[in-house]
């Protein structure tokens, strides 16, 4: 053996370590992410759940369920850019069911003030009508 084999043998296997742990650690950073995102995005469509989003948007509800059901099946078949992605595009969906469940609520509300205050106006009108004049 050389001088000049001693000095690329170590370098070489140094190289291939470095190699193998970036690979490795590449591979276990795709995951990491990936469940993180499913679970964002299955706390997500909870609140939207919970803010009435199913009755108040059915639609967007149902999308933002299905695709969190096949993040989940991508997540365990170890498709994780395909999980992260089905995770984000139902955190999207949950939002926007969110967003309209809260504005139907506010919508009902503000009709639900004018209606108060209409019949307030016209029991004014009407103690109005009957007071004496003078």
């Amino acid at each position: 053996m050389t001088n000049r084999d001693s000095t690329h043998t170590p370098l070489t296997a140094f190289a291939a370590c470095v190699t193998a742990v970036v690979l490795m650690t590449g591979c276990s950073s795709l995951k990491t992410p990936a469940t993180a995102d499913v679970a964002v995005s299955r706390a997500a469509v909870d609140n939207a759940a919970s803010a009435g989003a199913a009755d108040l948007a059915p639609d967007e509800m149902r999308s933002a369920r299905e695709k969190m059901r096949m993040a989940n099946q991508a997540l365990k078949d170890r498709d994780y850019k395909t999980a992260r992605d089905l995770a984000d595009q139902a955190q999207a969906d949950a939002k926007l069911a969110q967003s309209k469940a809260n504005s139907a609520k506010a919508t009902s509300a503000a009709d639900e003030i004018n209606e108060n205050i209409r019949v307030m106006r016209e029991e004014l009108d009407r103690a109005n009508q009957q007071a004496p004049k003078q």
